[in-house]
């Protein structure tokens, strides 16, 4: 079998140093289509580097977000990248990211569930700077073709809908060109640049980056619910439940309840298909 659980999780983390300053934080946000009024003070908050402060999201890109690429390449894993999927995305802040810094971002495979067509890998990414931990990231991948083989299933983590109408609905234009500057802060797939390298996965144009959702996602809550104040985000997770194409408008359903808001994603144009799934926020 290409993935040997025991093998992979037992595999000596990998550690790398990162760094970013405020330009990697201001393209950032700018991917996600911060900056619009462009005069708007709300908004100056995400691009003026005097008044600028960080989208915890930051944490998925910063340093280029190696974390995913170290853990796929661990020992134990080897695999086709044809059949890998993103399959949904968390992060816990130990305090707010600073807007500038160094770290080292420390790597490793966590777990690895079998869901019977599939396996899922539990990257993490743990970084650290001077002053203590600043973030841990997991993402989980599905590996299609490679479960069955009897080992754990995993938790279950889906949520169900409050038993109420959305308390925020906000809705959120994507650019045509917004996947080509959010690519620019690392992920160069071309799946979300490439017309024919799209139409051999299986999509007629590229799709948007599903980290660019989630962070698009995160800056609605922290605009709409949280008051602009992204220190109050304790945690954030995700599952990825279906694709977005440039040029289209995400619908945006917010339930907020005592330190956490609930949140679902939709396509507008393709009548609300789901984004993402099983969202939620944590909050002070």
């Amino acid at each position: 079998m290409p993935i040997d659980p025991a093998k992979a999780v037992a595999a000596e983390p990998r550690s790398a140093e990162i760094s970013w300053d405020h330009k990697d934080v201001q393209l950032y946000h700018l991917g996600l289509g911060a900056g619009s009024p462009a005069t708007d003070p709300d908004e100056l908050r995400y691009t003026l580097e005097s008044r600028l402060h960080v989208l915890p999201s930051f944490a998925t890109v910063a340093g280029a977000g190696m974390g995913v690429v170290g853990g796929l390449s661990a020992p134990g894993i080897d695999i086709d990248l044809t059949a890998v999927l993103h399959g949904g995305q968390s992060i816990t802040l130990h305090r707010p990211v600073p807007a500038g810094g160094r770290a080292v971002s420390t790597s490793r495979v966590a777990a690895v569930y079998d869901k019977g067509k599939a396996a899922v890998l539990v990257l993490r990414s743990e970084a650290s700077d001077a002053d203590g931990p600043l973030w841990t990231s997991d993402a989980q991948i599905f590996v299609r073709g490679e479960g069955g083989w009897g080992g754990d299933r995993g938790p279950s983590e889906r949520l169900a809908l409050p038993d109420r109408e959305p308390d925020k609905t906000v809705e959120r234009p994507v650019r045509e060109d917004q996947a080509l500057l959010y690519r620019l802060s690392g992920d160069w797939n071309p799946l979300h640049a490439d017309p024919e390298f799209a139409a051999l996965a299986g999509f007629d144009r590229p799709i948007l980056h599903g980290l660019c959702t989630y962070g698009m996602t995160l800056k609605a809550v922290v605009d709409t619910v949280l008051g602009g104040d992204v220190g109050r985000v304790r945690s954030y997770r995700t599952r990825f439940a279906g694709i977005v194409f440039p040029g289209e408008t995400l619908r945006i359903r917010m339930w907020a309840d005592e330190g956490r808001v609930q949140v679902t994603v939709t396509a507008v144009e393709r009548d609300d298909a789901p984004v993402l799934a099983d969202t939620l926020v944590a909050h002070s």
